[in-house]
């Protein structure tokens, strides 16, 4: 008898949990736990359990929508196309190639996020394409190219952190965010460990914490080198490494030496008695690590942040080495791989960048182009949005929401209805696409077939379980039929292993070379750590896409033979599941120290705005929330924006748990309930950024940007509050 089970991965966050697909009776797809997959065994949140929900009649897409007098309204795919690239062409020729722009997303696959950055540079010839990853890890990825000369969010795999002797913490909501990952911080203290958590708020994951240190938003980079001062002043560095495996040390620690104890105490609230008891726990145990998220990242200084969380592992000895290091929690689906493989403005496949020689020339022959045919890097993703409808005139978008998402909300939504023209792929009707003049019902995880790249850096299978609806295409078949209609006839495949076997040989020989990797592999291996250097060939016809009611065994028997693995003598690479243990990934081997020094948030309090936001994530909702505000059992449970609030602050303000408070930036006022709490700092807010409308974040957030990440100010900024009067009756 035929399984009907189909193993696959969660669409949500950078855990990329396994799970199992089956025909619901009532029709749809149900999700099941799949024991066998080593990040979660089993484990799914609440999101994830509910995934399958979003493909039901009635919630997603099934029909292209097409704008006639002021309305979407259906239309046929060929219209929808035509219009498309009716548009495009026009703007091309009117205003040049980058008055056209690209924007994607950190949830599409390897497969689309490779596809789109082409589509952009060879059928487009624009130079304007960046993604919504930019907002997310952009600033780790900064850092840690500066230190290691290489990103991966996670250097080792999460299976090292229940083994290593502390954790710190800094910036991360983990328990909420990412919940499958909670076991990771219990077996760390069930071994021994202790976990140091960094986060303004009192958090579910605070409270799991041995030590929580509650700085004031946006002085973590402070606070990181206030602790490298007493790592120094109290003689816990480790000079042998020092010398042995950095550059740098003098500068960064003359850099360092300038934030005393006291000093770091009066910029982040954090005592000299925390901080010491920080550097004791961190540096006795043998081994350490510390990992970020968005806390200390969405800053605009979130790459010196980084930075200097980095040299505090670098200075003690703790990176590239067993058990220890410096990771990111990468949060969207395919983070890691979106911002590996070209749709980034400054990248090319292989996490090779734009303006280097020999990068072009490599991926130009890839492509069958002129290397000197490819543009240059273009706009970063807020100042790509910020230019729409001026020196942008037509705009592109897959997989984001930024009417929702992006920093100055209610200014980027107005540069969205001041273009000439906008289209959207999406599997349901965003906030975005509903200002489209036109809309593309695209496949979503469970209808097709694509890889991802965990927050681990592991290259994994997503298999299709169902078919999708009538109507609905992939975002392949969507760039190979504008490509089309743009007069590239060749280039742009549909079938995704086709493109993944393209993406091998674009990225072979770079920083994230995937060159070894094949469809195959990463279903018989549970997925493959990059880099993966290897032989590339063509592997043959796809066959995962076509055993999908079979089950694994009958996927892997549909398979052709995989020749990377044939031959006595074609060692096959088993992946880099930890990296840097020999060396790093500089032209010299070393990991480099970077010297950075506190600065202020670009937006301190002042008598107008005296009080500070910061903005976050909820367990029951995902990023701009235009899936998951969908899903009936999770908005039961995360209904709506609210504010949290000390009750000392509710006290001045004469505001209640529930009452309305309008939160007010200098670029916009939102509305949402108080909920009052002891787990806040009484000079800080706190907002959720999941809702659209009155109560939307977003509308509130700080656009400065990050000098060398571009990553804007989400995590600071300055606000009022207002009481609200009671409605009219």
């Amino acid at each position: 008898m035929k399984s009907t089970l189909t193993p696959t991965h969660c669409p949500y966050c950078a855990l990329q949990c396994g799970m199992n697909l089956s025909p619901a009776r009532e029709g749809g797809v149900e999700v099941t736990e799949r024991t066998d997959f080593p990040v979660n065994r089993g484990a799914l949140c609440g999101k994830g359990r509910t995934s399958a929900e979003v493909l039901r009649t009635g919630v997603r897409l099934t029909s292209p929508l097409v704008r006639r007098d002021g309305a979407l309204v259906p239309a046929g795919w060929d219209e929808a196309l035509d219009r498309i690239a009716g548009a495009l062409l026009r703007t091309r020729a009117e205003h040049g190639p980058d008055a056209v722009g690209v924007f994607g997303g950190g949830g599409l696959t390897n497969e689309k996020a490779y596809s789109l950055g082409k589509f952009a540079r060879v059928a487009l010839g624009t130079s304007q394409i960046d993604y919504n990853g930019r907002f997310c890890m952009s600033s780790a990825a900064a850092g840690g190219t500066k230190a290691f000369g290489l990103d991966r969010g996670l250097p080792f795999p999460l299976e090292d952190i229940p083994r290593t002797g502390c954790v710190i913490l800094v910036g991360s909501n983990l328990v909420e965010t990412m919940p499958p990952a909670l076991r990771y911080l219990t077996e760390l203290k069930e071994n021994g460990g202790t976990l140091i958590v960094v986060d303004p708020r009192r958090t579910r994951t605070a409270e799991q914490a041995d030590l929580h240190l509650a700085p004031r938003p946006g002085t973590d980079l402070a606070l990181a080198l206030g602790l490298l001062h007493l790592v120094v002043a109290e003689g816990r560095t480790d000079e042998e490494y020092i010398r042995r495996r950095t550059t740098g040390w003098e500068d960064a620690r003359s850099a360092a030496m300038a934030h005393w104890p006291e000093y770091v105490e009066r910029i982040t609230g954090v005592s000299v008695p925390e901080l010491r008891e920080t550097v004791r726990m961190f540096c006795e145990p043998e081994a350490a690590m510390v990992l970020t998220a968005r806390g200390p990242e969405q800053q605009a200084k979130g790459t010196d942040t980084v930075s200097a969380w980095i040299n505090l592992c670098l200075a003690t000895g703790r990176a590239g080495k067993p058990l220890s290091g410096y990771g990111c929690l990468t949060g969207q689906g395919n983070g890691q791989g979106g911002r590996e493989h070209g749709q980034k403005a400054d990248q090319l496949p292989g996490y090779r960048k734009l303006d280097d020689p020999e990068a072009r020339r490599h991926v130009a022959a890839v492509w069958g182009v002129d290397p000197d045919s490819l543009p240059g890097p273009g706009r970063s993703a807020y100042e790509l949005l910020d230019a729409l409808g001026t020196d942008i005139r037509s705009l592109l978008l897959m997989g984001s929401n930024p009417v929702v998402s992006a920093p100055r909300a209610a200014h980027i939504e107005e540069r969205l209805r001041s273009l000439d023209f906008l289209a959207v792929a999406d599997v349901v009707l965003s906030e975005t696409a509903e200002l489209a003049d036109v809309v593309l019902p695209v496949t979503q995880w469970a209808e097709e077939t694509g890889t991802t790249t965990n927050l681990e850096g592991r290259v994994l299978l997503r298999r299709r379980a169902v078919t999708p609806p009538e109507g609905v295409h992939s975002d392949l078949e969507v760039l190979h039929g504008l490509a089309a209609r743009l007069g590239v006839e060749k280039g742009f495949p549909t079938d995704p292993e086709e493109v993944f076997e393209e993406l091998r040989r674009a990225s072979a020989g770079g920083p994230a070379d995937y060159s070894g990797i094949t469809y195959r592999r990463l279903a018989e291996e549970n997925g493959v750590f990059w880099p993966c250097p290897g032989p590339v060939e063509p592997a043959g016809a796809v066959g995962a896409t076509e055993a999908v009611d079979d089950g694994e065994d009958a996927v892997l028997d549909a398979l052709p033979e995989d020749p990377a693995q044939e031959g006595p003598d074609e060692a096959v690479h088993p992946g880099t599941p930890r990296l840097f243990l020999d060396r790093f990934a500089t032209p010299d081997g070393r990991a480099r120290f970077v010297a950075v020094s506190h600065r202020a948030i670009a937006e301190e309090p002042d008598d107008e705005y005296p009080v500070l936001l910061t903005t976050g994530r909820v367990v029951s909702q995902y990023q701009s929330g235009a899936q998951t505000r969908r899903v009936a059992e999770l908005n039961a449970a995360a209904p709506g924006p609210f504010v949290e609030l000390h009750p000392r602050l509710a006290a001045r303000l004469g505001a209640a748990e529930g009452d309305p408070v309008a939160v007010v930036s200098r670029r916009g006022r939102a509305v949402a309930p108080a909920r009052i709490t002891t787990s806040i700092r009484p000079d800080t807010v706190f907002m959720p950024f999941h809702w659209p409308g009155e109560g939307r974040a977003n509308t509130l957030t700080n656009p400065a940007l990050d000098p060398t990440s571009r990553m804007p100010e989400f995590k600071a900024c300055a606000v009022r509050l207002e009481a609200v009067p009671p409605a009219a009756d």
